[in-house]
């Protein structure tokens, strides 16, 4: 029994994260073109035709552009909260009823062998929400697109065996670019998006140096770079006393491929 996982796509160009089991192969997200996930899919051996649903956490284009595709071409349910349905339904275009799958946040659901708990969290959207999935005794989660992290959203994630966990700018690169001024207060706000700081700041407060694997998710092509994400991360990881060699895997996601396929029993 082994839970698989890979980020087939994170950043502000398009997001979907790609989780299976013996019987179950799930979508977080499509936020890029049908044909691009597709193409995604099989560059880890995954065939479209055998997924199983596509789970939503908001309505923004960057994780939804997609979604309506592939559900009318693999006739896939899409698993998304009232709000979300609402909002959506103009960018995804017409589904099979059948296919239209109704949760209530903060209450799990189960699909096929997976246990599933969408967790509120802080964005400018209608209803956005992280995901921790169950499998076995496996858990993960995934948490982007969020400005803030409050206490329940680190009870809920904590003993995870891999977070996603957002890390989208340095606040100094972001200050002092080229954004306009209101939208760099909407990234830094509450409901915005979080920093790599911030990302460093609650991974360390919930890790245990179990060996689990972190994935710093959603970084801004603008504001942000793979090497600053990852410093920043583990200084303030290291501070707390783990090592990131010995103790735990440290890693990035990427806009324009896949990570590799990180495997759990």
């Amino acid at each position: 029994m082994e839970l698989r996982f890979c980020s087939l796509s994170s950043g502000s160009s398009g997001n979907c994260q790609y989780i299976e089991t013996n019987n179950t192969r799930l979508l977080v997200d499509a936020g890029l073109s049908g044909r691009r996930i597709e193409t995604l899919l099989k560059s880890i051996g995954v065939s479209p035709t055998s997924l199983n649903g596509i789970l939503v956490t908001h309505e923004h284009r960057d994780h939804v552009k997609g979604v309506g595709v592939l559900s009318r071409r693999y006739d896939l349910p899409i698993y998304a909260n009232k709000n979300t349905w609402l909002e959506m339904e103009k960018i995804i275009g017409e589904v099979k009823e059948k296919n239209i799958k109704v949760f209530e946040t903060d209450k799990y659901l189960n699909i096929n062998d997976i246990d599933i708990h969408p967790i509120k969290v802080f964005h400018d959207a209608k209803e956005p929400v992280g995901f921790i999935f169950y499998y076995n005794k496996v858990k993960l989660s995934i948490v982007t697109d969020t400005g803030w992290i409050n206490d329940t959203i680190k009870s809920a994630i904590k003993g995870s065996d891999l977070y996603l966990m957002e890390s989208n700018h340095d606040v100094k690169m972001l200050k002092e670019g080229s954004y306009p001024w209101y939208l760099k207060q909407r990234i830094l706000s509450t409901r915005g998006h979080l920093s790599n700081d911030d990302a460093g700041r609650i991974l360390g407060e919930v890790i245990s140096g179990n060996g689990e694997v972190i994935l710093l998710g959603h970084l801004s092509k603008e504001n942000n770079t793979e090497y600053l994400a990852y410093e920043t991360v583990k200084e303030k990881i290291l501070n707390q006393g783990i090592d990131i060699n010995r103790d735990i895997i440290l890693d990035l996601t990427y806009r324009d491929r896949a990570t590799k396929v990180y495997c759990f029993k």
